[in-house]
């Protein structure tokens, strides 16, 4: 519980999957943990209940990332409860539109970029003045291996976690002189509610293909990110770290 004692966290899109697993492992390892979430309301009171059972200390904030006015409040109403912002996990996505480039449409592709990058943008936006003044935090942001290898019918998203890797580096170069430390974990194909829609042999395929012979769990990506978020990891910024079982090595 103490290796990330007195360390206050935000975590979007927490209510479930990749963002739910980084929560609950967050709070479990000492930090007090705000779970953002923007539809399921009990999924996200489930999160907290596991970190408070563990004796840990969290809440559940409703907010769209999206939308900077809702971002604004939430970061408000957790320096509030909690205190500033040490620790960012940028998690929230936008849906993914899996459509080869020949039948997606302008519009499609438009949102899936501005939403994905946006729900970047704002919570870095609202929280990274409070970590220049108190010169130090972390920032992870969730990508995906497809933002380096793409995949067909993943245009849209590969462009647009493309869009965040460099928004992302960007970060650490400007913000490294103020004690600031910006990375991406980047995961393979992970079993979540938002990938079950894969065939299962194709999900079998994958992990044939990979040399640890097995896909990703959720709390595979949030082990990544409690790396990258501890003091072990105090001289690493502008990392983008594949997690995927070695089906990338850079």
């Amino acid at each position: 519980m103490e290796r990330l004692n007195g360390k206050i966290a935000l975590v979007t899109g927490a209510s479930r999957g990749i963002g739910a697993a980084t929560a609950k492992l967050l709070g479990i390892n000492g930090a007090q943990v705000a779970v953002n979430y923007l539809k399921n309301e009990k999924a996200a009171e489930k999160v907290v209940n596991y970190i408070t059972k563990a004796k840990g200390t969290a809440f559940w904030v409703k907010a769209d990332v999206r939308d900077m006015d809702q971002v604004r409040k939430m970061v408000e109403e957790i320096e509030t409860r909690l205190g500033v912002i040490d620790i960012l996990v940028l998690n929230a996505g936008a849906s993914v539109p899996w459509k080869p480039f020949s039948e997606i449409g302008a519009k499609d592709f438009e949102t899936k970029l501005l939403d994905e990058i946006r729900g970047f943008f704002n919570p870095a936006k609202a929280v990274v003045p409070k970590m220049i003044k108190q010169k130090e935090g972390c920032i992870v942001g969730i990508s995906s291996g497809l933002s380096r290898y793409p995949g067909y019918g993943f245009s849209a998203h590969t462009t647009a976690k493309s869009a965040v890797d460099g928004f992302m580096k960007s970060l650490a170069f400007e913000l490294g002189q103020h004690g600031i430390r910006v990375n991406v974990i980047s995961p393979g194909y992970t079993t979540t509610d938002a990938s079950s829609w894969v065939p299962k042999d194709r999900v079998e395929a994958i992990a044939n293909a990979t040399p640890l012979k097995r896909v990703a769990t959720p709390e595979d990506i949030a082990g990544a990110v409690l790396m990258m978020v501890s003091d072990e990891s105090r001289f690493i910024t502008g990392a983008y770290l594949p997690v995927s079982g070695g089906t990338m090595m850079l």
